[in-house]
């Protein structure tokens, strides 16, 4: 009986929508643009965090240790790294360990301008933190491994030498220049967009320091035998002097400073679309039902009930944004693309990490939001049909 009832009047809805195309294509249209937006915020409440978690769980290290419990870069270093090393990968919880340490370089491109570069220096039984696109890793000292943005500057290909000078702590000059060979051409996951970037052995890059503090480094990653919390909990035990996080913890804290911003955003623009949306669904509805008030006194009149009017009110505010909402899902996908382009040139941000990513839970709160949308903006024009005084609108509309 109801759903006889629903279909009846989903039919009537679609013909009131077909007999006046122009406010109903305005109307698609229109939650087509928000709808869109909306779908793009959800995407980017949660969309950095999820990229983040998916680009340290692709890296393979599931605990990151430093000197305190700052990010690397921004606290002191660890020193006596081999000997911590060995004490790391044999607790029964530590499948394997890799030091990092990073300088700060600077190289000539092939017109003979310089350009800076990130340096990093590694030593442990672990996959290397980049892959090698072409040619083969660097093993031995001396060796480099560069990413395509240094390859393309200095015109330089695998086999070739590299002169390079190496600023080891933070505010110093360059060092004289060392001759460095290229033994391949790397991807690094968390470089920046637009950062030359370029790996070596620790060896390699204390050698490139003048053999200045050769035994230090700046961040430890670690590769868990099982769990990551269990292997926090021993390092910690091993070592509490230093400050050991798995990959949940260093997101928590992402999250709670850096994305803060971006789910802020998200928030206050979603607020403002569904209310611009739920505002021109109203209008157009009430539009509708105010030309239409005759007819509907008419087949109320008729014997249509009270229950089927308010149906067929709320029945058109379900196509306009349901039909909207279909078209905001490409719309928005597009959208997405483009945004998260213009976004990753801000500074600071790893290459490939996103601003908007696909959640299945993004499009859930979408058509829940869109719904609710349909719903509220179908209250006041349900409202009128429901109050409509039968003869008074017949007598109004005969006298008119």
């Amino acid at each position: 009986m109801i759903l006889a009832m629903l279909a009846r009047a989903f039919g009537m809805a679609w013909r009131s929508l077909v007999r006046q195309p122009a406010r109903a294509a305005l109307g698609i249209l229109g939650v087509a643009a928000v709808g869109a937006l909306l779908f793009d915020m959800l995407l980017l409440s949660q969309g950095l965090v999820v990229s983040m978690r998916d680009l340290l769980n692709r890296t393979g290290y599931d605990v990151r240790v430093t000197a305190t419990e700052d990010l690397p870069r921004n606290g002191p270093r660890m020193h006596d790294v081999s000997a911590l090393l060995q004490t790391m990968s044999a607790l029964p919880a530590v499948r394997s360990a890799l030091a990092v340490r990073f300088a700060d370089a600077e190289i000539d491109r092939a017109n003979g301008s310089a350009m800076m570069v990130s340096f990093e220096g590694i030593a442990g039984n672990a996959s290397h933190p980049w892959n090698v696109v072409r040619g083969k890793d660097a093993t031995a000292e001396g060796e480099v491994v560069v990413n395509d943005a240094i390859a393309s500057a200095t015109r330089l290909a695998p086999g070739a030498t590299l002169l390079v000078r190496v600023a080891c702590a933070v505010g110093t000059e360059p060092l004289p220049p060392i001759r460095l060979r290229i033994a391949g051409i790397a991807e690094f996951p968390f470089e920046l967009t637009n950062e030359n970037t370029m790996g070596a052995t620790l060896q390699t890059i204390a050698r490139a320091c003048g053999n200045d503090a050769p035994d230090d480094a700046d961040l430890i990653l670690i590769t868990a035998e099982g769990g990551a919390d269990a292997a926090v909990a021993a390092i910690h035990a091993a070592r509490p002097d230093l400050g050991a996080a798995s990959n949940e913890e260093v997101i928590g804290r992402i999250e709670r400073t850096g994305f803060t911003y971006f789910r802020q955003i998200s928030t206050v623009l979603t607020t403002v679309t569904l209310s611009f949306a739920m505002l021109l669904i109203a209008v157009l509805l009430t539009v509708s039902v105010n030309q239409r008030l005759g007819e509907i006194a008419a087949l109320r009149a008729l014997g249509l009930s009270q229950l089927r009017v308010v149906a067929d009110v709320l029945c058109e505010s379900a196509l306009i944004v349901g039909t909207g909402g279909l078209l905001s899902l490409p719309i928005g996908a597009a959208l997405a693309t483009v945004l998260d382009t213009i976004l990753k040139r801000m500074p600071g941000i790893p290459t490939e990490l996103h601003f908007f990513v696909f959640q299945r839970s993004a499009l859930e709160w979408h058509l829940a939001l869109l719904a609710i949308t349909a719903l509220l903006a179908a209250l006041y024009p349900m409202r009128i049909v429901a109050r409509l005084p039968i003869a008074a609108t017949l007598r109004d509309q005969v006298v008119g």
